[in-house]
C-alpha cells in the first residue's frame, strides 16, 4: 500500500496547502479518498494523471471534501477517458451525489466511460478495488448541525476508514467532532492519519500513546498550525515524536 496526499489543507482555502484529500495505491488501483474544492487543479501539481485514478471515496459532504467531484469527472470526459469510474458512498449520500453530477449537467450517455456507484453500510467490508478493503463507521462531526435540520433533509454520515490491503493498515478519521472519535477502530495500525483542526491538539497528545500507531500522520492543517504541531511534536519523548509526521502536499507513505 502507498499513500500520496494530494491536500493536506483545512476548510480554509490556502495558497499553500489544498483542501483535504489524497489517493490510496496498491495493485493497480489508485483510490482518491475526498475531493473537495480545486481537487482537479491539485491533482495537476502532483503531476497525477486524472485517468489514473480508478475510484473515489467520499467521507462526507463538506465541500472541502466533496464538491471537486463533477469538476474532475469534467475533465476525464474532456481528455477522452474511457474506463469506468467507481464513485463509493455511503447508501444515505447516493441520490444527492448523483443528482449533484446531474445538475452539473454531466450526461452519463454523453460522457464516453460508465460512472458506477457503489453504496455501503457502516460496518461493513468494502473491496473497493485490487485487494484493498475499507471498514468505515460514523463518527460526531456533523452531531451539531443536527438543530439546523427542521425538515430532516440531511443525512448526518461523517466518516472514519480502517484500510488494508493485505500487507499494510491504515486509519483515517476523517473530520471528528471529538476525542473519542480517535478510537472508533480497536485496531493497532501501520499509519493513523487524522485530522487537525476540529480537535486540540492538547487532545492529540493525550492520546497519541493510546493509540500507538507505527505511524502518526497529522493532516487537514490550516495556515499558522504547522508551528504549533511542531512544538507539540517536540514537546514529546524522542522515541515518541519520531513517530510523528506533519503531512504536505505531496508528501508520501510507502509499505512498512
Amino acid at each position: 500500500m502507498k499513500v500520496k496526499f494530494i491536500g493536506t489543507g483545512s476548510g480554509i482555502t490556502s495558497l499553500n496547502r489544498h483542501h483535504s484529500s489524497f489517493i490510496i495505491s496498491s495493485a493497480n488501483s489508485n483510490i482518491l479518498v475526498d475531493c473537495g474544492d480545486g481537487i482537479s487543479s491539485a491533482l495537476l501539481k502532483q503531476n497525477i494523471y486524472f485517468n489514473s485514478i480508478s475510484s473515489i471515496l467520499i467521507s462526507h459532504l463538506h465541500a472541502d471534501h466533496y464538491c471537486g467531484l463533477p469538476s474532475l469527472i469534467t475533465q476525464m470526459k474532456l481528455i477522452k477517458r474511457t474506463e469506468p469510474l467507481s464513485i463509493f458512498v455511503h447508501s444515505s449520500l447516493l441520490d444527492f451525489i448523483k443528482d449533484f453530477i446531474l445538475h452539473s449537467y454531466i450526461f452519463t450517455q454523453k460522457l464516453g466511460f460508465d460512472l458506477i456507484f457503489f453504496p455501503f453500510e457502516i460496518d461493513s467490508k468494502v473491496l473497493i478495488s485490487g485487494n484493498i478493503k475499507f471498514i468505515s463507521k460514523n463518527n460526531s462531526h456533523l452531531e451539531k448541525y443536527k438543530i439546523y435540520d427542521i425538515k430532516n433533509r440531511l443525512s448526518f454520515v461523517s466518516l472514519s476508514f480502517f484500510f488494508e490491503d493485505g500487507q499494510n493498515t491504515a486509519i483515517y478519521t476523517g473530520d471528528i467532532g471529538n476525542e473519542n472519535d480517535l478510537f472508533l477502530f480497536s485496531k493497532k495500525v501501520d499509519w493513523f492519519i487524522t485530522e487537525t483542526t476540529h480537535i486540540k491538539l492538547k487532545n492529540l497528545a493525550e492520546n497519541f500513546e493510546k493509540i500507538n500507531p507505527t505511524k502518526f500522520i497529522l493532516t487537514h492543517i490550516e495556515d499558522g498550525l504547522e508551528e504549533n504541531l511542531k512544538q507539540l511534536i517536540e514537546s514529546l519523548q524522542s522515541k515518541q515524536a519520531n513517530k510523528i509526521l506533519i503531512a504536505y502536499d505531496g508528501f508520501e507513505l510507502s509499505k512498512v
